[in-house]
């Protein structure tokens, strides 16, 4: 483990308890920066888990609590007319913060869903034909309820996409759940932390780990699954090239990580069921389930 992530993954452990390869994957997702996707049942953690980041890397908070009301305007903000200058001035959103959760995100209209989608691709938001940059680091964790219950609005595929992870924390084991329940509140706990990484020091490391090597092995690697989900019949529809980079980028951070300056095959198939189960779902709600034929089939080079 890199020595800067050390007190962080301590005092996230330390929250989230028995979930140490779903936080890995989580601090993965940021270093790479990427936008987390958490798709869970109610009450396991994932909003606990996009707080406790928040508090301990220091970022400006805001959590967005999706409603099947919720306008676009309520997450990006809008233009306000001032009756005494007589002018029109823009009052940001709720988007305007470092790290946001958004709560819930399928509980929203289409129309709601996609006033994310500039921001985290592009890290700004347009109102009115004017742009207004957000503040850096940018990061967004959003959480999804499973599409079969009551009142859920399908992520588009555009949307699904914008997320380089997905992640399930899914419950805890008997010994961890015993800790949580014999142990302080979350919620106290979370009040109770530092900061172990500075915003200034982590984009320094975000910066660093698009400097992690990949071989043409390595690449061709890569290649070689991506070209195996265009031609499976597995899956409906393969990965994309933007998909093909955001495989690459995760695995480098995954390098990094684990204190390396060059990525191994190893690295791609850690963060594969991560970054391309959601892309491709091919029946399966499971992302391990989904890539293991990926696995079986494709040779490292």
């Amino acid at each position: 483990m890199h020595n800067d992530l050390d007190p962080l993954f301590h005092a996230i452990n330390q929250i989230i308890l028995g979930k140490p390869r779903q936080i890995r994957l989580a601090v993965c997702c940021l270093l790479a920066r990427g936008h987390l996707l958490i798709e869970d049942i109610p009450g396991v953690g994932k909003t606990t888990l996009s707080h406790t980041l928040a508090k301990l890397l220091g970022l400006n908070y805001q959590r967005i609590q999706f409603t099947s009301d919720i306008l676009p305007a309520d997450i990006i903000g809008s233009s306000v007319f001032n009756g005494q200058t007589h002018s029109f001035s823009f009052h940001p959103g709720a988007i305007f913060n470092q790290m946001i959760l958004a709560d819930e995100i399928n509980r929203a209209t289409p129309k709601a869903q996609s006033a994310l989608l500039e921001a985290m691709e592009e890290h700004q938001v347009t109102v009115e034909g004017k742009t207004y940059p957000l503040p850096q680091p940018f990061f967004v964790i959003a959480t999804q309820n499973p599409v079969h219950q009551i009142g859920t609005f399908p992520l588009p595929e555009s949307q699904l996409d914008r997320f380089l992870m997905r992640i399930e924390l899914g419950y805890p084991d008997q010994r961890a759940e015993k800790a949580l329940l014999s142990g302080q509140s979350r919620h106290d706990l979370i009040e109770t932390l530092s900061v172990q990484l500075a915003p200034d020091r982590l984009q320094y490391l975000q910066k660093t780990v698009t400097q992690v090597h990949a071989s043409d092995a390595l690449l061709n690697y890569c290649l070689a699954i991506i070209n195996y989900t265009r031609t499976s019949p597995d899956y409906p529809c393969g990965l994309s090239p933007r998909a093909g980079l955001a495989l690459l980028t995760a695995a480098k951070a995954w390098a990094f990580m684990n204190q390396r300056d060059t990525v191994i095959p190893e690295d791609i198939q850690a963060v594969l069921a991560s970054v391309a189960g959601h892309r491709l779902r091919a029946g399966h709600s499971n992302s391990e389930a989904i890539v293991q034929p990926i696995l079986s089939n494709v040779a490292v080079l």
